[in-house]
């Protein structure tokens, strides 16, 4: 599961859609940022009430998120309320903001480190309950110091590994883990498949992918080439992996057990056109309409892949991986 801000609510969607078939089982779950997110709330919320207990789990902690953004200065102007927008880009903060990011770093701006999610999360999530759940997470940072990822499993988790997940450089100060600092995972693995293929037993992978891997148009403005970059570098590490498991397909030999494994992996791959259409700046929108209007996003774009897919799951990949693999 993919980061990306309040867009982490059409996640939520996908898998309030997808816990409700019984007949789907998750084995583990490897996400970032606002991924990393949803993976724990979900496996906490499972630990406690199965299935149901998930989905109202992720529903109370969008509810919170959007709650505790009541009084944030990043809102709508007039103008984009008026033209039915849920960008941010004439909101006179935001505009503020990001001109500021370009000048000043974080900890000029917010020198003793405040994250509004770190109280949220304590709230939201049971973190001694991950540690025996049978839902296996995997959480990707990036270190600061060598650029790598680190990928943090069930025993590791805490607040600061998830808000180490989600540490956008730009907004955030780099988050201490063990006398180390890190970054959004998003730079080393978004999301990271490696581990699913390594330490559990399916064959069958489903991205949720919030980040949009093709633009029609070429960007012009700052703020959207800006934006178009990041999606680039965010989905690079994925792109990488996705290409290595075509490529192991396509090969007579796979090699050892492992590159046998990869080869076998059935990759299916829920999105949507709609969340193209959103802007940099929406990912800093936590109105509670949006979030709900991305969940229900999320929830019809289950539904569409349930309906033409499922019953390829188990038998065969419905993401064409060939097609990764053109021009390489």
């Amino acid at each position: 599961m993919q980061g990306g801000g309040s867009h982490g609510a059409f996640t939520w969607g996908v898998l309030d859609r997808i816990l409700e078939e019984p007949w789907l089982q998750i084995e583990g779950i490897s996400g970032t940022s606002a991924g990393a997110m949803n993976a724990a709330v979900l496996v906490s919320g499972y630990q406690q009430g199965g299935a149901e207990g998930a989905r109202k789990a992720l529903e109370t902690f969008w509810r919170r998120v959007s709650d505790g953004a009541a009084y944030s200065p990043f809102r709508r102007s007039p103008l984009d309320m008026l033209l039915g927008r849920w960008t941010l880009d004439h909101s006179p903060m935001f505009m503020a903001m990001d001109l500021a990011a370009r000048m000043f770093s974080p900890y000029d701006l917010n020198p003793r480190g405040v994250n509004p999610l770190q109280e949220i999360l304590d709230e939201s999530i049971d973190f001694a309950h991950l540690r025996d759940a049978p839902i296996k997470l995997f959480i990707t940072a990036t270190r600061v110091r060598t650029g790598q990822a680190r990928v943090f499993r069930n025993a590791d988790l805490s607040p600061d590994v998830l808000l180490a997940s989600g540490c956008l450089p730009t907004l955030f100060q780099a988050v201490k883990i063990d006398g180390e600092d890190y970054w959004d995972g998003g730079y080393a693995g978004n999301p990271t498949i490696t581990p699913l293929v390594r330490e559990c037993t399916s064959s069958d992978t489903l991205l949720v992918q919030v980040n949009p891997v093709e633009r029609e148009e070429t960007p012009r403005s700052a703020r959207d080439i800006i934006s178009r970059l990041n999606e680039v570098a965010f989905n690079a590490p994925l792109m990488k992996e996705l290409r290595m498991i075509a490529l192991l397909r396509r090969a007579a030999d796979a090699g050892s057990d492992e590159g046998r494994h990869w080869a076998e992996m059935r990759i299916h791959r829920i999105s949507s056109e709609e969340m193209t259409k959103l802007g940099y700046s929406s990912k800093l929108n936590a109105e509670w309409a949006f979030l709900t209007m991305l969940r229900d996003e999320g929830r019809r774009s289950a539904e569409a892949f349930l309906t033409e897919h499922a019953a390829k799951i188990g038998v065969e990949s419905s993401l064409d991986l060939d097609a990764l693999l053109d021009g390489v």
